[in-house]
């Protein structure tokens, strides 16, 4: 664990303990790296050296008077990829889902393969649910929570929170078209109970050439929580398997594989 500065900001870090093949992690909203590090990283760890950042006004990085965009997101996270000097492999929840799928757009060149877990590449695509605002039931326990790690304290959660609102309400803003663009292998995980609509994760799935699609059953947008040992297993597979992958009986991707 450090502070760095990405982009001028102190931030706090996990780098990579070695060298050799690398998973960055990138936590969701409203979390920290803590979120992804305390689930996937033991289990990563075994084949791949792991590193996370948290992300400005989140966790235990200050925040700014700015509001929140994933544009300024991947910029931080690209700042963050290029301070590792390394191809890396990108796993994204919530997010930091949609901010990978935006550095994959960008600079394809940092990464080896993306997984977008729960990601929503338009605001549009998220299923009606409740308000999460400083007056909800569950507030007070998050700015406790909140306030365990931000340097910015207590009441500092509010602005938070309802910057985090505006976010998710006005962005990401990308259409099908602009998915065309990723030419990195990604895998699309969700819960079949995520808060994407299924058929705005499957239309994130077909619009990027070298995609490949899991939806699991009886998961929630926790699943990496839920279902942590399954998704380590499909996350590894994915890292480490050809691509596109062998199957006895290709029909989507029969006609791609027959021009490479």
């Amino acid at each position: 664990m450090t502070r760095i500065l990405l982009n001028g900001h102190p931030t706090w870090a996990r780098l990579p303990k070695k060298k050799g093949r690398t998973v960055v992690l990138l936590h969701g909203g409203l979390s920290s790296s803590e979120s992804l590090l305390s689930v996937l990283e033991r289990p990563l760890s075994t084949s791949f050296a792991v590193a996370a950042f948290d992300r400005r006004g989140h966790g235990r990085t200050p925040d700014t008077d700015q509001p929140f965009s994933y544009d300024d997101m991947a910029e931080e996270t690209i700042a963050f990829l290029s301070l590792l000097d390394r191809r890396v492999y990108l796993v994204g929840h919530s997010d930091g889902a949609n901010v990978a799928l935006l550095v994959a757009l960008r600079r394809p060149d940092l990464l080896r393969r993306v997984v977008l877990v729960g990601a929503n590449f338009h605001h549009d695509g998220l299923v009606p649910m409740p308000e999460f605002t400083p007056t909800s039931q569950g507030f007070e326990e998050f700015a406790q929570d909140f306030a365990t790690r931000s340097p910015d304290g207590i009441d500092h959660a509010a602005a938070v929170v309802e910057k985090s609102l505006s976010l998710v309400k006005t962005q990401p803003t990308l259409r099908v078209d602009d998915l065309r663009g990723v030419s990195v292998p990604v895998l699309v995980m969700s819960g079949d109970d995520d808060v994407a609509r299924l058929d705005h994760t499957v239309a994130l799935y077909e619009a990027m050439p070298a995609a490949q699609l899991a939806v699991l059953p009886g998961a929630s947008h926790g699943v990496l929580k839920e279902q942590t040992k399954v998704c380590v297993r499909m996350i590894t597979r994915f890292f480490l398997g050809p691509v596109p992958p062998v199957t006895k009986y290709p029909l989507r991707r029969a006609h791609r594989d027959a021009l490479e």
